[in-house]
């Protein structure tokens, strides 16, 4: 199987999840097929241990612990209370509560893991307060949808979990490179907002003066996620638990937690099993159909074959990174960010090690990437979950409006991490150095 049929068998796949074919079926499917027709019935033997090697994976354990743990702060309430603990702090910045959702969103990023889990808290926790206090629409939800994307940045992360078993990298150093960029990146949306507001006026009336005393009896409500990322974090970064460990902590920790400052009920509980269960069920299949994809490209050659094409037009690594960039803001139009990620990891990456990127800071490129497709129209999943939770049925055209700036910005950003790589790579190499 040449490049070229490689490269449109892509193509359909792109088409055909860009119709609404479920993910998963599209992956085996396209993965069966090339299969058989290269290398006829004895392909389809093989694939009940790629199969079950899939679901033996130690690492995507870590999985349904995560989906858990954002779930848990989420229906205990602990949520809701950090975005006013936030607030009390950050509303009188030019912008205003802009900022408690950028810092709301990041905070959450750094216990939950999902952006759409993330734009959908705080949309829903600081909608009704910036509709209240006539904050202007479009900054408002683009906001929140931009914020969002930093679920997926921010350790820990579903989507370097993904990245980090497709590649056989760590995912204790794809997590702790997150930290870094998720910072600068949430400083960067917060001085945009900032910037904006002192250049084009302020998206609303003056927030009031708060107290100190009651500054600080709100910051309480700050405690419980701090706690959790530093334990999950800091168990990893100090090598003393592995992720799928470093998780199950977070999740008792969270379980305590919602005990002692939220709600903590059996329906409450059985709520939480139920949407891990789902979403842990949807990953797993997508996983196993993109492995039997890799399955047949590897057994084709085709990695091999394409590394050898990018070698042999002497593309340099900045040339090459360019082109990804261009190249997944095109594709973030049409796919969401699993489907982006199983589909494209198995090529870039060989190609990418070929000129000599790091491995760690690809992942991070690429959950940029991700972050990115999750606020381009027309299939940005951030921009119909804020969408779906606004009250006063205005079109989405709103919310498009609020993201564009954020998405150069992104862009930006990127390109900052390219030419200074230790923004990425500091920390994890301290992690191996320790």
């Amino acid at each position: 199987m040449s490049v070229t049929t490689v490269f449109i068998a892509f193509l359909v796949s792109v088409a055909v999840l860009v119709i609404g074919l479920p993910v998963a079926a599209v992956l085996a499917g396209i993965g069966i097929a090339g299969g058989l027709a290269s290398l006829g019935p004895r392909f389809v033997d093989s694939m009940g241990s790629v199969i079950w090697g899939v679901q033996n994976e130690n690492l995507l354990t870590a999985i349904p612990m995560f989906i858990l743990l954002g779930e848990i702060l989420l229906r205990s309430g602990l949520a809701d209370k950090m975005y006013v603990g936030l607030s009390v702090w950050l509303s009188r910045l030019p912008g205003g509560l802009l900022h408690s959702n950028i810092g709301g969103c990041a905070l959450f990023a750094a216990t939950c893991g999902s952006s759409v889990a993330t734009a959908a808290t705080i949309g829903t926790v600081a909608l009704p307060a910036l509709e209240q206090r006539d904050y202007d629409r479009a900054r408002s939800l683009g906001s929140i949808a931009a914020g969002g994307t930093l679920g997926i940045l921010i350790p820990p992360s579903v989507a370097m979990l993904i990245y980090g078993s497709l590649t056989n990298n760590s995912v204790g150093q794809l997590f702790i490179a997150g930290i870094i960029p998720g910072i600068l990146l949430s400083g960067s949306f917060m001085l945009y907002i900032a910037l904006s507001a002192k250049l084009f006026g302020e998206a609303r009336a003056p927030e009031p003066l708060i107290p100190l005393g009651v500054k600080l009896q709100k910051s309480v409500d700050l405690i419980p996620p701090l706690i959790i990322f530093g334990v999950v974090m800091g168990s990893l970064y100090l090598g003393l638990a592995t992720p799928t460990e470093s998780a199950s902590l977070g999740v008792v920790i969270a379980l305590v937690l919602a005990g002692t400052f939220g709600r903590l009920d059996w329906t409450m509980l059985m709520h939480c099993f139920r949407q891990t269960a789902v979403l842990t069920g949807t990953i797993i299949l997508i996983i196993c159909g993109a492995f039997i994809l890799n399955v047949t490209l590897s057994l084709l050659g085709i990695p091999q074959a394409m590394t050898r094409m990018i070698a042999a037009l002497s593309i340099d690594p900045t040339t090459l990174v360019m082109i990804l960039i261009v190249f997944y803001l095109i594709l973030g139009c049409f796919l969401e960010v699993l489907s982006m990620q199983v589909t494209t990891i198995p090529i870039v990456y060989p190609i990418a090690m070929a000129v000599g990127i790091d491995p760690i800071w690809l992942g991070v490129f690429i959950v940029l990437m991700s972050e990115l497709a999750m606020i381009t129209p027309p299939v940005g999943m951030n921009l119909y979950v804020v969408q779906s939770i606004r009250r006063d049925g205005g079109p989405i055209g709103d919310v498009i409006r609020g993201v564009i700036p954020y998405v150069f910005i992104m862009i930006a950003f990127t390109i900052l991490l390219w030419f200074v790589p230790q923004l990425v790579l500091w920390l994890p190499r301290t992690m191996v150095a320790g």
